[in-house]
């Protein structure tokens, strides 16, 4: 069956069935660096193999994330905003800057998450995580999002972000909001998206005035405090930030969770490796986020005339960084379709790469690491009972449940 490598990659239908990898091993076979049409817009470039994925990212320059010159989604956020909804009182979030202040911005987060800073979070996160999981019932049918995925991600935030662990649920309906914007589900009407984005103001604009008056040593705090070019940062921008953070914290581990489960059920001989050996924790961890891609794309644009791949790219042109292709990258990975989590040589790049790598990608693969050590010592093997409903979405993927019997061994 031919493959039509015209497809509109942007169309957030195409990944309610799944992430097209027949789709995207075509384009790298045949058109690495491929102009993709869009039905509403001019088209964009997209970028399928991991070596040039690696020379956009690592030129900031040349190929642009700024918020000014369209930002880091497949949309141009500087016409619809940075999460679609009519949000121009949101501000500028780091991943929607270039250097110099973008650099900036790392510099003043960056020890927030560093082991010196995180101290024993570890032992917090397992303390958590077993109270999670032992809540489940083994043996019985259970949607794993809500029990798990979902809440284990979102307590480690409540903790960087100085919050109490009872907000986690309105944490996780926020996010759902603001990933959502092509999803009926998370997005029933422009009023109820306007009323949940009023909240979540009202929410950040209380923290951001007692972060400012009794500042401590959590994100928020920092966010809140920071100065850019000598100047306070100002509430717009923190919103914009706590967004980012936000979404960041949460939807690449819990969707890198909910995916490996799946992968486990699928492949039970791997499951039972990492029971008899934990010391595979260590490579398993890149592996579960290699597998699972949460995050789909990435966009750049172009500021000057260049060449891809072979291709003329011009500036302007919009360039779409497509993550989950390069992370099944048949050059880079032997075996790329095979889940293995014993895989040594991983160099994915789901948490992107360069400049804009995730900064808390170590506390994502910890968290992985301590839930399925703690999955391991209870459970024998996972039975997927159901198939999972899937965002509908061109950027996250992402799955809404996951229903699934824990078998007790």
């Amino acid at each position: 069956m031919a493959i039509d490598l015209s497809t509109d990659l942007k169309d957030p239908a195409l990944y309610e069935a799944g992430v097209p990898w027949e789709l995207f091993a075509a384009l790298r076979r045949e058109d690495p660096v491929h102009w993709t049409p869009e039905s509403d817009g001019a088209g964009f470039w997209s970028v399928m193999r991991q070596p040039d994925i690696i020379t956009v990212s690592k030129n900031p320059v040349l190929f642009s994330s700024a918020y000014d010159n369209g930002g880091h989604r497949i949309f141009n956020e500087n016409e619809v905003g940075v999460v679609g909804a009519g949000d121009s009182a949101i501000g500028h979030a780091f991943i929607s800057r270039d250097p110099p202040s973008h650099t900036q911005y790392r510099k003043h987060i960056m020890p927030a998450v560093s082991p010196a800073r995180l101290g024993d979070i570890e032992a917090r996160i397992r303390e958590r995580a077993l109270k999670l999981i032992d809540a489940i019932p083994l043996g019985e049918p259970v949607d794993l999002v809500p029990l798990l995925s979902a809440p284990l991600p979102l307590l480690t935030l409540c903790e960087l972000l100085g919050l109490s662990p009872d907000l986690w649920r309105e944490l996780y309906h926020w996010t759902n909001a603001f990933v959502g914007e092509d999803d009926p589900d998370f997005r029933q009407s422009p009023e109820a998206m306007a009323a949940t984005l009023a909240e979540f103001v009202g929410f950040a604009s209380e923290l951001f005035e007692t972060r400012r008056a009794s500042p401590s040593h959590d994100i928020a705090t920092l966010l809140a405090n920071m100065e850019l070019n000598g100047e306070p940062v100002p509430f717009r921008d923190f919103l914009g930030n706590m967004i980012l953070v936000l979404v960041g914290a949460n939807e690449t581990t819990r969707n890198s969770l909910s995916h490996t489960v799946r992968a486990f059920s699928e492949n039970p001989d791997q499951w039972q490796a990492l029971r008899a050996d934990r010391s595979l924790l260590k490579t398993a961890a890149p592996e579960m986020v290699r597998w699972a891609s949460p995050v789909l794309h990435m966009r750049r644009t172009a500021m000057a005339d260049t060449e891809l791949g072979g291709k003329a790219i011009r500036k302007g042109d919009k360039v779409v960084l497509w993550y989950a292709s390069a992370n099944r990258d048949e050059g880079v990975f032997e075996n790329a379709d095979r889940f293995d989590i014993a895989r040594a040589k991983n160099p994915h790049v789901g948490f992107g790469f360069g400049q804009h790598v995730c900064v808390g990608s170590r506390l994502a693969e910890m968290q992985l690491r301590v839930a399925f050590d703690i999955l391991a010592d209870r459970v024998a093997s996972f039975e997927v009972t159901g198939p999972s409903r899937r965002f509908r979405s061109n950027f996250l993927n992402g799955l809404k449940n996951l229903d699934v019997v824990l078998n007790p061994g």
